[in-house]
């Protein structure tokens, strides 16, 4: 007869530094989503700029570098917001794979504390 996940179960040192961990996970997860929805906004305005960029019908634009506009040549401008949308691009795939790193240790802590406490300990949202 298998045995059953008691409700009962005691709660051991290393049990509790994996629902911490879980915890910790669980947190950063929640950070670096909201760091992805800021690079992908951030990734759209970037291509948007580009697309005005296109659009304009003059020699030169004002560039917004720091505090300050900068009047700069149109493709000096294009080669500028291409640099900003691979940084912003770089970051974001680097976030993505962060979190999928998270999800997996996540996802690890969540079987062996589920098989160990079964339906009394909550790891979802």
């Amino acid at each position: 007869m298998a045995s059953q996940p008691s409700s009962d179960a005691d709660v051991t040192f290393e049990d509790q530094q994996q629902i911490n961990s879980f915890s910790k996970l669980h947190l950063r997860s929640k950070d670096i989503l909201a760091e992805i929805k800021v690079k992908k906004s951030e990734v759209e305005e970037l291509e948007d700029a580009g697309n005005e960029l296109i659009l304009a019908d003059e020699e030169e634009v004002r560039y917004h570098i720091g505090e300050c506009f900068h009047h700069v040549p149109v493709s000096d401008a294009e080669d500028l917001l291409q640099t900003a949308k691979d940084v912003a691009e770089a970051e974001l795939e680097k976030s993505q794979g962060e979190l999928e790193q998270l999800e997996s240790k996540m996802k690890e802590l969540k079987k062996a504390l589920y098989g160990r406490f079964g339906n009394s300990i909550n790891l979802e949202e």
